[in-house]
C-alpha cells in the first residue's frame, strides 16, 4: 500500500511541474504580447490607404504578427502635425508631401515603401482623343492649381511639346476645387475632358456610358520618361526616424505585413471593396470592386523605390520646388 501511495506522489509531483511549466509558458506569451510595440499608423482616406485594409482587419481581429493603432484622415494636413508631434509612428501620405514633411522635420523622417502608383486617368467621351497630341486645342478640366495632378499634367503635356494656355496649338487647363466638381461637368457634356483619380473614374464611368478613360496617365508618364527609371508615384509610406531608431523589428514587421496586405487587395477585389465601405474609402462595392484594380496598390521597397520616387520628385521640383518642401531630400530620406 505503501509503494502506491509513493508512485501516486511521484505521479502528481510529475503533472503538478508540467502544469506549472506550461502555466509559464502561457504567462510568458501572454506577457510578450502585452509588452509588444504598438505602432500607431495614420493614413489618408483613398487609393493611398487601400493596401492596408486586409492588415486592418487582421489586428481588429487580432489576427496580425504586428500590434497596430490606425486612424484615418481625410487630408495630409490632418497627419502632418501628429507626425511632426510624435503622436503618430507611421504615416501613409501623399509622395510629395512626404517631402515637405522631410524638410519640416529637418530630416526626421524616412520612407520606406511606395504604396501606391499613379491614380489618375483622362476621361472623356470624346473618340477622337487616343493620344497626348490629340489634346492640343482642347479644354481640359481638373483639380487644383498647383497641386499633384496639374504638375503631373503640365509635365506630360510640356514633354510632348503641347504649350498650355496657347491659342497656337495648345490646350487650355480649367481649374476645379474638387474630383465631384470636374466629374459634375463630365457629366452634364460627356464630349468635355477632364483628368481624375480613381475611384473618381470609376464612378463617372459606371453612372455615365458615354465615358471611358482616353488616356493612363502612367502609361503618358512612362513614355515620356523613357529609361530614366522613375514612376508615377501617388502614395508613400513614411516612419519617425526616432522610432524606427528604437523599434526597427517593429517597423519590419509592418513593413513585411503591409506587403501582404497589398497583395491580398489585389488578388481579392470584392473582399477589398468590402472593406473599402466599412472603412468609408468608396461609397458603394461595385464601384470599389470595379476601381481596385486600377488603383495601383502597390508595394515597392529598397532600391526600386528610390529610383522610382526619387525621380518623381525631380520633376517636380524642376516645376515647383515648393511642391516638395523647398528643396530634394537626401539619401537618407530613403530606407534601404
Amino acid at each position: 500500500m505503501t509503494t502506491k501511495i509513493r508512485q501516486m506522489t511521484k505521479k502528481l509531483a510529475v503533472l503538478s511541474a508540467i502544469l506549472m511549466l506550461a502555466t509559464g509558458m502561457l504567462t510568458g506569451c501572454g506577457q510578450a504580447k502585452a509588452e509588444q510595440t504598438t505602432v500607431r499608423v495614420g493614413a489618408l482616406k483613398g487609393p493611398t490607404s487601400m493596401g492596408l485594409l486586409f492588415l486592418q482587419e487582421e489586428a481588429q481581429n487580432g489576427e496580425s504578427e504586428g500590434q497596430y493603432e490606425f486612424s484615418m484622415m481625410t487630408a495630409a494636413d490632418e497627419l502632418l502635425p501628429l507626425m511632426v508631434k510624435g503622436e503618430l509612428d507611421i504615416a501613409l501620405l501623399p509622395a510629395n508631401v512626404a517631402g515637405v514633411l522631410y524638410q519640416k522635420t529637418n530630416g526626421g523622417i524616412t520612407v520606406i515603401d511606395i504604396n501606391t502608383l499613379g491614380v489618375l486617368y483622362m476621361v472623356s467621351g470624346d473618340t477622337s482623343i487616343g493620344s497626348v497630341e490629340d489634346l492640343k486645342g482642347k479644354t481640359i478640366y481638373l483639380t487644383g492649381k498647383g497641386t499633384t495632378p496639374d504638375y503631373v499634367l503640365q509635365y506630360v503635356l510640356q514633354e510632348n511639346g503641347i504649350a498650355v494656355g496657347s491659342a497656337d496649338g495648345g490646350c487650355t487647363l480649367e481649374y476645379k476645387s474638387e474630383a465631384t466638381e470636374v466629374a459634375a461637368v463630365l457629366a452634364e457634356n460627356p464630349d468635355a475632358i477632364g483628368l481624375l483619380p480613381q475611384p473618381f473614374v470609376t464612378a463617372a464611368c459606371m453612372q455615365n456610358e458615354a465615358l471611358a478613360v482616353v488616356l493612363d496617365m502612367n502609361e503618358q508618364w512612362e513614355a515620356v520618361q523613357g529609361s530614366a527609371g522613375s514612376r508615377l508615384v501617388t502614395g508613400v509610406t513614411v516612419v519617425r526616424n526616432e522610432f524606427l531608431k528604437e523599434n526597427e523589428a517593429a517597423v519590419k514587421t509592418f513593413l513585411k505585413e503591409h506587403q501582404e496586405s497589398a497583395q491580398r487587395i489585389n488578388e481579392d477585389a470584392a473582399k477589398g471593396a468590402q472593406l473599402a465601405v466599412e472603412a468609408g474609402i468608396v461609397a458603394k462595392e461595385p464601384i470599389a470592386q470595379k476601381a481596385i484594380p486600377e488603383c495601383n496598390i502597390t508595394y515597392i521597397a529598397g532600391s526600386e523605390m528610390k529610383q522610382a520616387l526619387s525621380g518623381y520628385l525631380q520633376v517636380l521640383y524642376d516645376q515647383n520646388p515648393e511642391a516638395v518642401g523647398g528643396a530634394l531630400p537626401g539619401d537618407d530620406f530613403y530606407y534601404e
